[in-house]
């Protein structure tokens, strides 16, 4: 009887049914899913075509996404150097449209987007006149490229927004109903009173002005993802019975009533939606059984989102972006590494078919662009879903953080000049989830464009430099260093650089980590020809070697060592270390029932490639309460549901004592609070974040068997200093480095980091 009243859209739930497994089938699209960096469309006649918003003309079809510019402005909420050149470097690397990360304007209404002391982590148009200096050089300089920028406002947070307001304010957070806290279900967040809401709206079009008089060429509607202004226009969150805004449609649609009578006819009005919020066909019968998602079982449908859509446009909205879902299904507004090129096209194209078919135009008579949006930083994808008439632009985040100049490189036909996102969101979203702003795992300069100048500066005295490790960390420092005229000889031990990114590249749903080995070696192989470079491939390096070189300088970037158990019984099973497997699966043999030990980022990406491309029968154990801790909640919860649905068995709180011939002997907690390992609906908190509502894990523990053809290890790698300290010893050099994985063992984005920076000032 339940599942009758489960309402699912069938294009919704054939998306997400495939979102787990798309790379089994071969592409129906030669450049979607497992998308290259090629160039078989070049010329992108459609990409660098003009289109009309409103009246106004944008020189391409690229829009910079709300990238986030948290912690990017001072502490009044202006707009500072930080922010300003961030925005600038993606100007002047071509794109036609840029806009920015959220702006609230409902300080004061919505505790959660104002700390304690009164400050706030988001830049402000809505404070006093003294940030509207930041705002217009902001807009000034954007347009010395030739591009135009949109300034994104906010309702609010609402339930997504931090419960600590509770601790810090004593104040509850707010929402459109009572609905749990996303971050802290426990803390229930209060309906905001027609009075409130109407004052968020007033706010809405004061903002708007602001902008306007800022010279920034639009306002852009944060409406989807489960925000605030997402929370009031969905039948999900907005279960409200009586005044006005009981209409679900009547908050959205009223905020652009406001902002249009606040700015004309003529100022472009951008609104951002979630077609569907995909809880009913992400999590099925479990919307019953889970307390937090209990109530949003009635999402907005398909069918009612572009009558909303249509709404809005009768109101004044002249622009729309798409896409599905919402925080607690994460890893849709956010497509992690794991899901396929040109996710939403289908999206934006139901949205574009639907306008058409009914002849829907703006206010001032011209077509309403539909933006699409998912991992289309491969130029073929985007161009073809333009050419195929799916969208009418394509909005690009992640990748303008890796390669601000993406643009200019794709109109030029050097793609393989990109460098490309690899979907990781260690720096650009986990950063500032961790407490920092946003940053780029591969591209070092990104939030600190108004440190680090474009071009290197050439070395005063030009030094002879050895690099010892081929992994990310030494290739970007090999790479950077050489650019100032070093004479730098790198070192690998294996037969191609990369490091630990090669085994990592290996699952296919790792394509996107594959195309940035792809890009280091391009650029390792220019930098060979170009005769500023030496690689020593298959070598071993010693002491002896180093002080036979003089080196001037000699850079460890050596990475990690394995990690492995001194567990009784190990003779008696078959073990693998899961970085060896990826790279050797051959390793595998005829093993049916394999065990993975360790559930962070590499057992449980082995256990998925062991599931869907080897059918293997997989069983994961984490001893720690969490699986993948300090995991990008979007990446982590798109592994976690689809070994869900794929049937691996995830164990956590689980500790391996021994094993016997065939089997390994687990001690298994069973207390009544041990989370689930397969909860993608609620966050893991920041380490320094306290639940005081958590209830306490018990020490219920049982020994349990289980049957395994072969163990593989995955249980980290502990930093490979040693060489670093032999050579610091033997005096090899009158400078010695130690950087990246054997400085700290960590990851992709300090490894980056550590190189791009020490080849900056040496």
């Amino acid at each position: 009887m339940a599942e009758q009243t489960l309402h699912r859209d069938p294009l919704v739930q054939d998306l997400i049914d495939s979102f787990g497994n798309w790379f089994l089938e071969e592409s129906k699209e030669p450049c979607e899913r497992a998308a290259e960096m090629t160039k078989d469309l070049y010329p992108y006649d459609k990409l660098f075509s003009p289109i009309r918003i409103n009246r106004m003309n944008v020189k391409n079809r690229i829009v910079m996404a709300p990238m986030g510019n948290i912690s990017m402005a001072e502490e009044t909420g202006r707009p500072n150097d930080k922010m300003l050149e961030y925005f600038f470097a993606r100007a002047k690397g071509g794109v036609g449209l840029l806009t920015t990360g959220l702006i609230p304007v409902s300080h004061g209404v919505d505790p959660t987007v104002t700390e304690k002391d009164k400050l706030t982590y988001f830049p402000r148009i809505d404070r006093t006149r003294t940030v509207l200096a930041g705002w217009r050089d902001l807009a000034q300089g954007v347009h010395a490229y030739g591009s135009k920028i949109f300034v994104q406002l906010t309702a609010g947070l609402g339930r997504v927004g931090n419960p600590q307001c509770l601790i810090e304010q004593y104040k509850f957070p707010v929402s459109a109903s009572l609905n749990p806290n996303f971050y802290m279900p426990q803390i229930p967040c209060l309906p905001l009173t027609d009075f409130q809401l109407n004052k968020i709206v007033k706010n809405m079009g004061q903002g708007a002005a602001d902008a306007k008089h800022c010279l920034l060429d639009g306002v852009y509607l944060h409406g989807h993802e489960g925000y605030l202004l997402d929370q009031l226009t969905s039948p999900a969150f907005n279960r409200r019975k009586i005044g006005k805004y009981a209409d679900w449609q009547r908050f959205g649609v009223e905020i652009v009533k406001e902002i249009r009578r606040r700015v004309g006819p003529y100022y472009p009005i951008m609104y951002r939606i979630d077609l569907s919020l995909a809880l009913n066909e992400t999590y099925g019968e479990k919307m019953f059984s889970t307390s937090s998602l209990s109530k949003f079982t009635n999402g907005r449908t398909v069918e009612e989102t572009l009558d909303y859509m249509a709404n809005l446009v009768k109101a004044g909205v002249d622009i729309f972006d798409v896409d599905l879902g919402c925080y607690d299904n994460w890893w849709l507004p956010h497509p992690p590494a794991g899901m396929p090129a040109g996710c939403f096209i289908d999206i934006a194209q139901a949205a574009k078919n639907y306008f058409k078919e009914n002849d829907i135009v703006s206010n001032v008579g011209v077509e309403v662009p539909i933006v699409a949006v998912g991992k289309l930083g491969y130029p073929d994808v985007a161009e073809k879903a333009l050419r195929d008439g799916k969208c009418d632009m394509v909005m690009l985040g992640r990748p303008l953080l890796c390669d601000p100049d993406w643009a200019n490189k794709a109109y030029r036909g050097e793609v393989e000049k990109i460098r490309p996102c690899i979907g990781c969101q260690e720096a650009c979203i986990n950063e500032f989830v961790e407490g920092g702003h946003p940053q780029c795992a591969v591209n070092p300069r990104t939030g600190f464009e108004h440190l680090i100048p474009e071009l290197p500066e050439p070395a005063k005295k030009k030094k002879r430099i050895g690099v010892v490790g081929g992994g990310p960390a030494g290739v970007v420092f090999a790479l950077e260093a050489s650019k100032r005229g070093h004479r730098v000889e790198l070192f690998e031990k294996t037969q191609s650089i990369g490091g630990r990114i090669v085994p990592g590249s290996v699952p296919k749903i790792k394509f996107d980590i594959k195309n940035y080995l792809q890009y280091l070696k391009n650029e390792v192989d220019a930098a060979v020809e170009e005769k500023r470079l030496v690689v020593h491939y298959e070598t071993e390096v010693d002491n002896e070697l180093l002080k036979e070189k003089q080196f001037d300088a000699v850079v460890f970037a050596i990475g990690t060592k394995d990690t492995d158990i001194p567990i009784p019984g190990k003779e008696l099973v078959r073990t693998v270390q899961a970085t060896e497997l990826l790279v050797n699966p051959g390793l595998l043999n005829d093993a049916e029932k394999v065990l993975v030990v360790g559930g962070g980022v590499v057992g449980c990406e082995t256990a998925y490639w062991l599931k869907y491309e080897h059918d293997k029968d997989v069983t994961v154990i984490e001893m720690l309460p969490e699986v993948m801790l300090g995991v990008c909640t979007a990446n982590r919860g798109h592994l976690l549901h689809y070994m869900e649905k794929g049937g691996v068995k995830l164990y956590n709180c689980t500790r391996l004592t021994s094993f016997i011939k065939g089997n390994a002997l687990v001690e298994r907690n069973i207390s009544k609070n041990v989370p689930d390992p397969y909860d993608t609906w609620t966050p893991l908190l920041p380490e320094n974040v306290e639940n005081p509502l958590a209830k306490k894990v018990g020490s219920d523990t049982r020994q349990e068997v289980i049957e395994a053809d072969l163990i593989v290890l995955a249980m980290g790698g502990k930093a490979n200093e040693e060489p670093f300290f032999r050579a610091l010893k033997a005096n090899v050099a009158p400078e010695i480095y130690n950087i990246g994985d054997s400085f700290e063992g960590k990851k992709v984005h300090e490894a980056t980091k550590a190189g791009f920076r020490l080849a900056r000032s040496i």
